[in-house]
């Protein structure tokens, strides 16, 4: 089997900003409360002409462009997202086209806040044993298109934003595991009702909100928490390795309390922790993704450094990967 690695990353965040400040005029909330519980101070927001393609889509270049590849080289594109332009066709083959990746398989993956480690997963096991040579991975999502924004309960989490990896085979470090999980059981407790074939748009559904976020925040902070430390520590045993190797845990920028409840269950301490959710908020798929390409960019991860992806979202799904940078 070949090594897998990242050989270019690439991220868009959109220009306009909405602070906690903004949103007190929107809604019954403030600024304290929204920091105190969530750790957020603003999110970055799409405009109306933008959709979740328009974002993959300056992303990968980007990436392409630190890979030194052309979008030619390309054998498969995946999209993580649960915000597609429209049900089909699939936000990857939108982006194919948009970048002229002509040779690329395309498919789009919804497993929400842990697409981007579920793409990376996936990625992997093509390049691994020879199928394709080099795969773009994208996290990218504009989740304002559905957020209910009378609703102070989730209305002050999401932002929109985008970023990608471009995977090849690697002679050192790479991906060295990976591990995914899922609780269907537990489906309920994040969804969003209506749009599908279960409850058609309609009248009604429109009128009830139904086409946006709905989330029981107590009971999945519990969940998430548990399901984040095991899986931590689950692909850390299937790589051979200890918390005390890793140099850097980059987790889903959910909620700042579920992050330190979770470094405390794993004895961490916040220097070995990349936070970028006071600025950007919860971008499902395309927060660990983003996080990754700042913690890069920012010079806190090194070649030969391991870092270790974490994620858990709707489904319930939950996932890890350790990488050797």
């Amino acid at each position: 089997m070949k090594k897998v690695g990242v050989i270019g990353l690439g991220e868009y965040l959109p220009e306009k900003i909405l602070t906690n400040a903004d949103l007190e005029k929107m809604v019954d909330t403030s600024d304290e409360w929204i920091t105190t519980r969530t750790g957020i101070k603003e999110r970055h927001i799409a405009e109306k002409e933008e959709a979740t393609s328009d974002l993959a889509i300056k992303a990968a270049k980007q990436a392409l462009s630190e890979a030194n590849l052309s979008a030619q080289d390309l054998d498969l594109i995946i999209v993580a997202t649960i915000t597609p332009d429209m049900p089909f066709p699939a936000v990857s083959c939108l982006l194919q086209n948009a970048i002229s990746a002509k040779k690329a398989a395309c498919f789009d993956i919804s497993a929400a806040c842990a697409g981007f480690v579920y793409g990376l997963s996936v990625a992997q096991q093509f390049i691994a044993c020879g199928t394709y040579e080099n795969a773009l991975v994208v996290g990218a999502e504009k989740l304002t298109s559905v957020t209910d924004w009378t609703d102070r309960g989730t209305c002050v989490l999401f932002g929109d934003g985008a970023a990608a990896a471009v995977l090849s085979e690697v002679k050192e470090g790479g991906i060295v595991a990976t591990y995914l999980g899922s609780d269907g059981g537990l489906s309920e407790l994040l969804k969003i009702p209506a749009g599908g074939s279960r409850n058609p748009a309609s009248k009604e559904t429109v009128e009830q909100h139904l086409h946006y976020i709905k989330m029981e925040g107590n009971e999945l902070f519990k969940i998430a928490v548990k399901s984040m430390t095991h899986a931590a520590e689950t692909v850390l045993e299937r790589a051979g390795l200890k918390f005390s190797d890793v140099d850097l845990i980059i987790p889903h920028q959910a909620n700042a309390r579920i992050i330190m409840a979770v470094a405390k269950k794993l004895g961490l301490t916040e220097d070995k922790i990349y936070l970028n959710i006071e600025r950007c908020g919860n971008m499902s798929s395309a927060s660990t993704a983003t996080a990754l390409c700042e913690a890069v960019k920012e010079g806190k991860v090194k070649k030969g450094d391991i870092i270790l992806l974490d994620a858990f979202g709707a489904g319930l799904v939950w996932g890890a990967c350790v990488i050797k940078w």
